[in-house]
């Protein structure tokens, strides 16, 4: 699904990248699926639930802007988490507009601080965006303007609700003021660069986010090891009308990793019940999204300290395409 980049020139067609900055849970994901008019990333309530840059590119007659969802901002404590904060810190290098996003919902806290230390020498220009709005009553929003307005010079601070859409047209014509003249950067019909493995990696991942507490979340990850995909014959003719051409067959064998056999344990369930019921939703939206049917095989496999290891982290990446 990677972009294939195109050379056609528009006069004041405006094309860069957007970056989304800010602490994990503050909606960096719904943001992006909310501009884009798609699920691209998956969502969680969970922490952490993006580990690795994923691209939402949005191409309208004005231009194209290639968002960047970026892992939450936070100090790393494993190999993985520092990966993840690598992603971020070359977004800021590479961006041509960075969003600053945060949770109106939430109090200024030490983690908000971090962030704005890791931002105060950029150069890139950055929004401030109020995520949230929705939650909290407008003059509480006029004073997180008032406490933010001085602490980066933003160039746009904008209120927003990114789950309900509100004022997100107006955050959109403030970005492509902000952007340069130039080409598409890819083709018109690219959404993401996702990977076919990958996106159903992360639909595996969303599933078992939504039915696992406590570290668990933290403490798993989801490989692809096959997938294929196979044209089945058409479907026989009943009667006077003619057959319908069945929909390919796509069979995925997946892993959970985890590291600890208790956790295993806990995402089998009892008698399989919590497996069967990851896999069926997993299986249920990987069909509506590949317009197939999908055999999925889940299995889980214990791995110790896989968040410190080059070679399963590696292979993470490499499922993205």
């Amino acid at each position: 699904m990677a972009g294939k980049k195109t050379t056609r020139k528009n006069k004041n067609f405006r094309a860069g990248y957007v970056a989304l900055i800010g602490r994990p849970n503050v909606g960096k994901s719904t943001l992006v699926n909310s501009l884009i008019g798609q699920k691209i990333a998956i969502v969680s309530d969970k922490p952490q639930t993006t580990r690795v840059s994923l691209l939402g590119i949005k191409t309208t007659d004005r231009g194209q802007i290639v968002f960047v969802d970026n892992p939450g901002v936070h100090k790393p404590l494993h190999l993985m988490n520092r990966r993840m904060m690598n992603y971020v810190y070359s977004s800021l290098e590479t961006a041509d507009l960075l969003l600053l996003m945060i949770d109106a919902s939430k109090k200024f806290g030490h983690g908000d601080q971090y962030v704005l230390d890791i931002l105060k020498n950029v150069t890139r220009p950055i929004f401030l965006l109020i995520n949230k709005v929705d939650l909290v009553k407008k003059e509480n929003i006029l004073l997180i303007i008032d406490s933010y307005k001085d602490r980066l010079p933003f160039k746009e601070i904008v209120p927003i609700s990114a789950l309900k859409g509100d004022n997100l047209d107006r955050l959109e014509n403030l970005i492509y003021q902000y952007l340069p003249e130039a080409e598409k950067i890819y083709d018109e019909e690219e959404v993401t660069d996702q990977s076919e493995k990958f996106l159903l990696s992360e639909i595996i991942r969303e599933k078992l986010l939504n039915h696992v507490e406590e570290e668990l979340p933290y403490t798993t990850a989801v490989v692809i090891r096959s997938m294929e995909r196979t044209e089945l014959p058409e479907k026989p003719t009943s009667g006077h009308r003619p057959g319908k051409p069945a929909r390919p067959l796509v069979r995925v064998q997946a892993e959970i990793l985890v590291e600890k056999e208790n956790h295993k344990g806990m995402i089998i369930g009892r008698k399989g019940a919590m497996i069967r019921a990851i896999g069926t939703e997993a299986r249920q939206e990987m069909e509506e999204i590949l317009e197939s049917q999908v055999f999925l095989e889940l299995s889980v496999r214990v791995r110790e300290k896989w968040r410190d290891s080059e070679e399963i982290l590696d292979l993470i990446e490499e499922q993205k395409g």
